[in-house]
């Protein structure tokens, strides 16, 4: 095989940017073979050359791709990835994974083969101020980690924007708001590069700003095992927005905001310093640098691109599907935190919080009045650093 053939399930807003891409030949040594949806409006906005398929069963069965991106709501991603597995495709899944980390189990047990490449669109793990930050934790520039603080409240949503899918913010279509749609992003890049921490408590609150039963507001702490801290906040209902990361150990402090990287770094590490100098009132000295980072504009090709990579040479992958179980369970943990009013130790046991969401989806009464669907412009809907 010299050119993989990707299928699109899935070819809503992000689905058909995936497919476009495929389609122009913006991604090396891949093509666009297929598209699905069962919405046939959204099938008829492709041309006749492309083949079409109204369900993922038809698709898998016509074996007329090697390997297929899905892009379906939350909840299919279990399903029809476990499906395409299962039928020897190749699967990069969007995020997040599954829905709850149950799911992500039941998803990840279905990769049996190691022939077969499995990979989820963590999409940011290619911008480069995150990959430069995480050289920096890994090359030991930054020390021990002290304290992680991550302020991304510019994923501002309108009312439009909920109403213009029926499945959009309800527990039984997406299960759950802006942890489960905006911040599994986020939250994959935070454990990424501070790792897993030990127990959350969080404060979410449901519909704050929006008409809608799902979390529109959140703020966590973090606890991790060596005894470091973290705050995450985030929200759709605030504008402007903040997206700051900010991350201190021993050595200094790494700040990524407004698309700049600022690391101040101590001459000596603080817990050296604390412990022998002389002075009641000194703080070790600085060095204040500017890390470079040029963001490349195209990280979802460069996923796709990965992808074919892995596929046609072996390539490690950016983003392991497996990887993705995390964000789900740091998701699942801050809701489970607040449904139960008690702090969650990591990590989670998957079937208790996929009993409450059950019991959500069970219990909502809610009547959603959705608008026409049309495919977006993306282009404001990435949280920029």
């Amino acid at each position: 095989m010299k050119t993989v053939r990707i299928g699109v399930v899935g070819v809503g807003n992000m689905g058909s940017s995936h497919a476009r891409a495929l389609k122009n030949g913006d991604i090396s040594r891949a093509v666009l073979g297929a598209v699905c949806d069962i919405d046939p409006e959204k099938l008829a906005r492709w041309d006749d050359t492309i083949p079409k398929f109204a369900t993922a069963d038809d698709l898998l069965a016509s074996k007329a791709v090697d390997a297929v991106v899905i892009a379906t709501p939350h909840y299919d991603h279990t399903t029809i990835g476990i499906a395409a597995l299962k039928a020897g495709y190749h699967v990069l899944v969007e995020k997040p994974i599954s829905v709850h980390k149950a799911d992500c189990e039941r998803l990840i047990a279905a990769h049996k083969s190691k022939k077969q490449v499995f990979a989820a669109m963590f999409n940011q793990r290619t911008d480069p101020h995150y990959t430069r930050v995480r050289d920096a934790i890994r090359n030991g520039e930054l020390g021990e980690l002290l304290r992680v603080n991550w302020i991304i409240t510019n994923w501002f949503r309108s009312e439009a924007y909920y109403a213009s899918g029926g499945w959009r913010a309800t527990w039984r279509g997406e299960g759950g708001g802006v942890l489960m749609n905006q911040c599994p992003h986020n939250l994959d890049l935070l454990q990424w590069l501070t790792g897993m921490p030990k127990r959350v408590r969080a404060f979410c609150r449901f519909g704050r700003y929006h008409d809608i039963e799902v979390e529109d507001d959140v703020t966590a702490y973090l606890e991790y095992a060596n005894g470091a801290t973290g705050v995450f906040v985030t929200t759709t209902g605030e504008a402007p927005g903040t997206n700051r990361l900010e991350i201190t150990g021993t050595r200094g402090k790494i700040v990524v905001e407004n698309g700049k990287i600022a690391f101040s770094r101590n001459e000596i590490p603080v817990d050296v310093f604390t412990r022998t100098t002389k002075e009641s009132f000194a703080a070790p000295p600085l060095w204040n640098v500017d890390i470079p980072a040029r963001d490349n504009g195209g990280q979802h090709r460069a996923i796709l691109t990965n992808f074919a990579d892995a596929i046609l040479d072996g390539a490690p992958l950016i983003a392991p599907a497996e990887e993705g179980i995390h964000s789900v369970e740091l998701a699942n943990a801050m809701l489970l935190s607040t449904l139960t009013d008690k702090t969650i130790e990591l990590p989670l046991v998957s079937t208790v919080f996929e009993r409450h969401l059950k019991k959500l989806i069970a219990g909502s009464r809610r009547k959603k009045v959705t608008k026409p669907s049309h495919v977006a412009d993306l282009s404001g809907s990435v949280a920029r650093v």
